[in-house]
Order: structure tokens, then sequence, then C-alpha cells
């Protein structure tokens, strides 16, 4: 029977301390006598603590509540700690386990350590080398630690799933590097919400974090605005402009929608990448640049790049390390969770004390297909807030908001226009106003041009002596 020194020394810890009351422990045991004293130590040490007496309860615990670590004893009736360790990483890859073992059985924990096991423990312990391997397995595996800033460097991603928890462990480990991240997932469901998560837990937090939608951006202006160019170098260039690359420099370039960029450029992008140095359109010298990138692409890469579509070698490059975000459908324990979060944040601006959503309405929120993701439930809450003029939201105002949003949703004729209004308007700002440099831009001809701009009803007049 393990033994705990209940008056053992305190020492001040060699390294920094996570944050505790951040961090959540499971500790697993079929020693109740263990148990309670191990739950009195960490809770003193300022830690959350759910106990449980054996692996299947484990399970179930972690199922209702992604914990930040699991503390288990080796030998324990019914599935020992070796099980349990085995269940965690095919289900919760992302979750740190630590083993409690007697002396006879350290063959075993040191064997465990080799297939993941992050550390063991031998009888008695020493409670300071204990609560050494909690802070560096929370440190490493992603936990709630605070940044330097003083701030979560995921506060700004809601979530309960296991799914979500085991991303964000991968996504904390590889921000500690200058590797480069491609996310993958559904229109909607918050990909560079990630990728400045990332962005915020790398050593490069201090500088610029720089998005551009490559996807909603023609290709001979999305040349420019990645790379740069000078006065002149071609029609509509009225002063130099320094790319994106440059503007990065030290920090994050957050390149959306990569999967929709021009073969064309893929070529000249690569190029940038592999040198570190851009040129901009028009320029006679490069100008070196350190960035990190993060890509992102609601397509699938991998098959793009075998059918040609997407460059193989430039793939490979943005797909050093790969992080796949998961659609709301399969998260389904976040919806009301996220429902809640964007009341509470919409609440003052529309004049809101304390609104909610009744029962019923949660229900439906909880039953509806959400091929929008994240973003979706999002403008359905917003509606909803809108139009109910009570503080508690019935679900006939949810149904509504759902029904309007769907047809939006669904519509390809009404998303083509919205591109194409957004696309002859930037065009315009660009040349100031002048129809015949935004018509050589978008290679149409003039006539045809004009035709574009009074189908969207975008008079040019709008944009003289604009800048760009």
């Amino acid at each position: 029977m393990l033994t705990i020194p209940l008056a053992a020394p305190a020492r001040t810890p060699a390294t920094p301390m996570p944050t505790p009351g951040d961090a959540t422990l499971l500790l697993v045991d079929d020693d109740p006598d263990l148990l309670r004293l191990l739950s009195i130590r960490l809770k003193a040490n300022g830690y959350a603590v759910h106990a449980v007496d054996s692996g299947a309860r484990a399970l179930a615990a972690i199922g209702a509540a992604r914990p930040d670590l699991v503390l288990t004893d080796l030998r324990m009736n019914g599935m020992d700690g070796m099980a349990l360790f085995h269940e965690i990483q095919a289900s919760y890859p992302g979750l740190p386990v630590i083993i409690l073992t007697a002396h006879g059985t350290i063959p075993d924990a040191v064997a465990a350590v080799k297939r993941g096991v992050f550390g063991y423990l031998t009888k008695p312990y020493d409670p300071d080398e204990l609560l050494g391997q909690i802070r560096r397995a929370l440190s490493l595996h992603g936990g709630k630690v605070r940044s330097g800033a003083g701030q979560l460097w995921r506060d700004e991603i809601v979530t309960r799933s296991s799914l979500m928890e085991d991303l964000l462990s991968k996504a904390q480990r590889v921000a500690a590097s200058d590797a480069s991240v491609l996310i993958q997932g559904e229109s909607g469901t918050g990909k560079e919400l990630l990728a400045r998560a990332i962005h915020r837990s790398s050593n490069r937090a201090n500088h610029p974090f720089v998005a551009i939608n490559c996807g909603a951006i023609p290709e001979t202006l999305l040349e420019s605005e990645l790379f740069g160019h000078t006065k002149g170098s071609f029609t509509g260039a009225i002063a130099d402009q320094r790319g994106l690359f440059v503007a990065a420099d030290k920090g994050t370039l957050f390149l959306d929608e990569i999967g929709d960029m021009p073969l064309a450029l893929q070529v000249k992008l690569l190029r940038v990448i592999e040198t570190r140095e851009v040129r901009p359109i028009g320029a006679s010298r490069s100008i070196p640049f350190d960035v990190r990138i993060i890509s992102a692409t609601h397509r699938d890469l991998a098959k793009e790049k075998d059918s040609g579509g997407f460059r193989e070698d430039l793939f490979y490059r943005l797909n050093v390390v790969g992080l796949r975000l998961p659609s709301l459908a399969e998260r389904t324990e976040d919806i009301a969770l996220l429902a809640r979060h964007f009341l509470e944040k919409l609440a003052s601006r529309y004049g809101r004390e304390k609104p909610a959503f009744a029962p019923d309405a949660l229900e439906l929120l909880a039953k509806a297909r959400w091929p929008g993701n994240v973003r979706q439930l999002f403008n359905v809450v917003e509606q909803s807030v809108a139009l109910c003029p009570t503080e508690i939201i019935p679900a006939v105002f949810v149904e509504q908001a759902i029904q309007v949003e769907m047809h939006e949703m669904t519509s390809f004729e009404d998303a083509r226009k919205r591109f194409e209004r957004d696309y002859l308007t930037r065009l315009m700002k660009l040349t100031r106003g002048s129809v015949t440099q935004a018509a050589r831009l978008a290679q149409r001809n003039r006539t045809e041009f004009y035709k574009l701009l009074q189908r969207h009803g975008i008079d040019a007049s709008m944009f003289k002596g604009e800048a760009k």
C-alpha cells in the first residue's frame, strides 16, 4: 500500500508552475485510502481533482469531462493501469498519463514509458517529484497553462469535446516550434481561430499575425498582396506596397483557403518559402523575411495533389504538421456550450441583460444539422437574439433562424453574386474608379465589364480618388 508523507517539507519548485486552477486531474486507484489522501494533496496544491476507483469508471469520466492529465495506479483489479493507458491512447491520444508503481513493477513501468506513458513514480514517492511531473506533463501536452501575456492562448476556442481537446494539445505542442502547419476542416469550423491560438502560444506571439484569404482575391491581385509591388510595375500600381510576407516579419502568416490558389502562383509561393526571400513585383532586389507559415483549406489537399490540382512539392512544404478540425456534427457536446457563449457575447450588442434559450430551443439546436458549422451556429444565435423580443428565446425563433440560415447556406447563386460584388468592388478601389484599368486586370473587355458593374449596381464614380 502506498504511504503518502502528509508532513513532507515544502520545497520551492525549480520550474515555474502552471496555474493549477486551470488544470483538472483524474486519479485512478482501487485503494480508497490512497485515492482520498492523494486527492487531498493535489487539491491543496490548487488542482481540480476527480477520483475514481477503476479503469472502467476512468474511461467514463474522461468521456463525460475531458481532464488535462490522468494519474493511475499500475496494479488494479479488473482493468489495470496499462490496459487503461492503451484505451486512453486509442481514443484520446493527446491525454498524458502518469503511472504509479511499486518497486517490483519498475521494468513494466519503464516499458510503458517507451510505449507513450508520460512518466512513472515508484511507491513511496517524493511529493515534489510528483508535482514536478504533473507540471511538466501539463506544459508539454497542452494543459491550460497561461501564456506570458497573462491570457489563455486558447481562450477564443470554446469546447468540452475530447476531439477538440486532443487537437488543442497537438496545436500547443507544435506551437513551440517553427514548423509549417496545415489546418484542414470544413468551412466554418474555426480554422483561423486555431491559427491565431497557435500564434499566441508560440515564441512569435509578440509579433504580427497576418491573415489573407487566397480564395477571395483574383490571381493578379493576390500576387501583389503576398509579395508586394513597386510603383508603376503594372496598371493601377500607383504607389509602392510591401507584401504580406514582409508585413508579417518575425510573426506568423496565415494563408487561408490555400487550396484555391492558382497553380502558377503556387510555383512562386514555393520559391519564396524555399529561399526565405521575396521580390516585390517590379523590384530588382529581394527582401529577406522571417515568418512562420500556417495555411488552411476546406479541400482535401492530398487528393488535389494526386489529381494535379495542387503542387506536390508545395504540399509537403506546407504540411509539415497537419491538423484536422472536426465539424460541429462531430462535437455535438459543444453545441449548447457554444450557443450560450455566443449569447453572452451578443447580449450587450442587442441591449439584453441575460438572454437565454428555452429548454426546447436548446434541444432544437442540439438536433439540428450544421453544414455551416460554428459560423452557422453563431448566425442562428444572432438572428434569434435580434428577432426575439423577450429574454427567454423560445424554439420558434430558433427554428425560423435555422430555416433562414439554411436557405442562405444552400444558395449557390447568392454565394456567386456576393463573390462577384466583392471582387468588382475591390478592383474599383484598386484602380480608383478606372473602368478601363479594372477591366484589364479582370481580363474582360470594357463593355462586358460595364455590364457586370451595372448588374451589381456599382457606380464607378463612387471610387474616383479613393485610396487603395
